[in-house]
């Protein structure tokens, strides 16, 4: 017997490529393979042809033989067609993923921007910013800009508000107005003297809330009931709002809101809502209530029931049986109205000859020019038109009221602070 060089026993080796096998003869391994092939019996007794490579069960022998050759092919010498659809499916899948994140992050930082969370800098920054804007404009002269610069300074380290925005004697006017000129009314009441507070370069897209609060307290500074308890408070600037509202926050006001904002206002751009507002009267020891209009009751998206409200609060001081006067000047402090996006200050209900209702609205985005007609006869009548407001104005679909409903006590403080862990408005209806 003659002996076979290595190379040539390799020749007529012929491995299974499904097991260890290793067959002597193409006829052998083709005989082998087919057992592979001809599946086996399931439990229930029926033959099962399922891929020997795979958890795979095709329908019969020979759909099996093709999906193993698959196999086979793909793991020899794949096909370089099906290799590049394989690659290009991937890079679309990466492709279409990095899309998906770009966006989230692109939608968070819209947000963030939309409520002043961006990082962009608080008050300080945005003045300091619009007064460099202004001197390269040749607007302001440099000597003005460090003397501007140095009286925001001085004012946010006192934590005063400086009022280059304040205008004063609004009511006293709107009373006067009512007496002489305005005839087409049955009855208007108007709330306790205000002061307006409009916004500035510092504060302009994003302070209407603070703002708003600046004109409940200048009002209820001026009210006996409230005078006394805030009789060392000044007007805060809004800086120092921020920090009154972190200073609430601390002693365990509505932990929710404070989670939201990250436990910090002040260096920021956040606009603040009626739960804020509610948190800072809280704090300063004022009682008071969220009402809020969810959805609207009316024809065409309106808010009768809205207007109903605040009617039967200015009411609240004229309920004896004789009629009311056809002007009342009421004791009460402004309303704080909120909705997506902007707050004002009610100051006043007007009920007209038609039956209609009307409310006065006080908006920090006024300008100064604008709200000072008001405080001239000449320029009464079209003052008047801008903050008179009807039901067809106010077609937002959510609003929010908040009303100063009086002092708390001590007692009351911690109750309050303590219920505030779930911080709900009163929904009406």
């Amino acid at each position: 017997m003659h002996e076979v060089d290595s190379e040539h026993s390799k020749e007529l080796l012929f491995p299974c490529p499904l097991c260890s096998l290793v067959c002597s003869s193409p006829v052998i391994l083709q005989e082998h393979v087919e057992l592979h092939l001809q599946g086996h019996l399931s439990d229930q007794g029926e033959r099962r042809f399922e891929c020997p490579m795979c958890s795979t069960v095709c329908s019969d022998s020979f759909s099996l033989q093709e999906h193993v050759e698959l196999h086979l092919n793909q793991s020899s010498d794949p096909d370089p067609d099906l290799k590049l659809a394989l690659q290009l499916q991937q890079k679309e899948e990466l492709r279409r993923q990095q899309e998906e994140v770009q966006q989230e992050e692109e939608e968070f930082k819209k947000l963030q921007r939309q409520f002043g969370l961006a990082g962009e800098g608080g008050y300080r920054r945005q003045t300091e910013r619009s007064m460099e804007k202004a001197v390269a404009q040749g607007l302001l002269t440099p000597a003005d800009f460090h003397w501007k610069r140095a009286e925001m300074m001085e004012s946010l380290a006192s934590g005063v508000d400086d009022g280059a925005t304040r205008s004063q004697g609004i009511l006293r006017a709107l009373y006067d107005f009512y007496q002489t000129e305005w005839k087409d009314y049955v009855h208007v009441w108007l709330c306790a003297d205000t002061d307006h507070y409009g916004s500035s370069v510092g504060d302009k897209g994003w302070g209407c809330g603070y703002r708003n609060f600046q004109i409940l307290l200048s009002s209820l500074k001026m009210i006996d009931t409230y005078s006394s308890l805030l009789q060392d408070k000044v007007v805060p600037c809004i800086p120092r709002i921020q920090s009154m509202i972190e200073e609430a926050w601390k002693e365990g006001l509505d932990p929710q809101g404070a989670s939201h904002f990250n436990q910090r206002l002040q260096g920021t751009r956040a606009w603040i809502g009626a739960t804020e507002i509610y948190v800072l009267l809280t704090s300063l020891g004022i009682s008071s209530r969220i009402i809020d209009f969810h959805k609207p009751t009316g024809t065409a998206d309106t808010h009768p029931l809205l207007f109903d409200w605040v009617k039967q609060y200015f009411c609240q001081t004229s309920r004896s049986s004789r009629l009311p006067n056809k002007i009342i000047q009421t004791g009460l402090p402004p309303l704080y109205l909120q909705h997506q996006g902007h707050s004002r200050s009610v100051v006043g209900f007007e009920q007209k000859k038609n039956g209609s209702f009307c409310l006065l609205l006080l908006d920090p985005g006024s300008s100064m020019s604008d709200i000072r007609k008001l405080l001239s006869r000449d320029t009464w009548t079209t003052a008047v038109r801008l903050i008179r407001k009807f039901p067809r104005n106010l077609k937002h679909r959510q609003y929010q009221l908040v009303s100063v409903q009086g002092v708390l006590s001590a007692e009351d403080k911690q109750i309050k602070i303590l219920s505030s862990s779930t911080l709900r408005a009163e929904r009406i209806p």
